[in-house]
């Protein structure tokens, strides 16, 4: 299928709002294929469809950070609801491919309950501890238009905006250098 582009902050499609899939066809699989293609590439843990500019409520979630093997294919989670969190919270670092090399340290509940349905359609109940239950939290954070960024500080969030603006301008620069 197709690698595609990682949409970086501040790109406003990451603020739009996500709709439900109503369809489930070949075109989704291709979808949920390019989406596990490209967050293998970018060696993420998860990704949601909205991350590549598609505005649909899909995320998917690495199979091993599920509780599969290395080689188990990633967790597609489409029109996820949240059921339940646990009370039990705790602060971790967490990262996003949409914030190349940035970390926020970030609480969240340690176990999470989402219904969602698969690329068939059939409806499903995933139950997750740990990083398991954080992937699902962060993933369906980027379907409510919610991102790292909004769990730090005003002065934290102008150093995450500066440096990936500052990453964005290099990037331009040797792309531009790589065409001459």
């Amino acid at each position: 299928m197709a690698l595609r582009p990682v949409v970086k902050f501040p790109d406003p499609v990451l603020r739009r709002p996500t709709v439900d899939v109503t369809i489930f066809d070949d075109e989704l699989k291709r979808l949920v294929t390019d989406m596990t293609e490209t967050m293998y590439a970018a060696n993420g843990a998860g990704l949601a469809a909205i991350q590549i500019g598609d505005g649909r409520r899909i995320f998917i979630v690495e199979g091993a950070v599920a509780g599969g093997n290395e080689n188990d294919p990633p967790i597609v989670f489409i029109n996820p609801e949240i059921e339940w969190l646990s009370d039990e919270k705790e602060i971790s670092d967490e990262g996003c491919l949409s914030f190349p090399g940035i970390y926020v340290p970030v609480k969240r509940s340690l176990r999470a309950r989402v219904r969602a349905r698969d690329v068939e359609g059939v409806e499903f109940v995933a139950e997750g501890e740990g990083l398991y239950a954080r992937a699902m939290q962060h993933e369906n954070d980027h379907l409510r238009s919610k991102l790292l960024i909004d769990y730090v500080g005003p002065i934290k969030r102008q150093m995450i905006k500066r440096k990936l603006e500052r990453d964005a301008a290099e990037e331009a620069e040797g792309a531009a250098a790589d065409a001459e």
